[in-house]
């Protein structure tokens, strides 16, 4: 029997096959509360559901979020039609077992 090492996020249980994937994970879960209680301390009216939403969303695009910062605000929308078709392109047909 072989023994596997895997690497599991305390955050959410999370799994990964190295510990620097998860520590970039858990980085990206951190960000995530972080913009999730700006949002909460400063706009009125926006349900917890909703703003958790907001801050995991920004995390993971933060790499996209930071050049628009820096002057390139069209990377946010030339990032969110990539998405939608490469989310198209990478799902996988799961045959039932018969």
């Amino acid at each position: 029997m072989a023994v596997v090492a895997v690497w599991k996020c305390d955050r959410d249980g999370a799994m990964f096959d190295n510990k620097k994937d998860a520590e970039e994970h858990d980085k990206m879960l951190e960000l995530a509360a972080n913009i999730t209680a700006l949002i909460e301390r400063n706009v009125e009216g926006v349900s917890e559901e909703a703003s958790e939403e907001i801050g995991l969303m920004l995390a993971k695009r933060r790499e996209v979020l930071a050049k628009a910062c820096k002057g390139k605000p069209e990377e946010l929308l030339a990032t969110e039609e990539q998405d939608e078709q490469s989310s198209d392109e990478n799902v996988t047909p799961l045959a039932a077992n018969q």
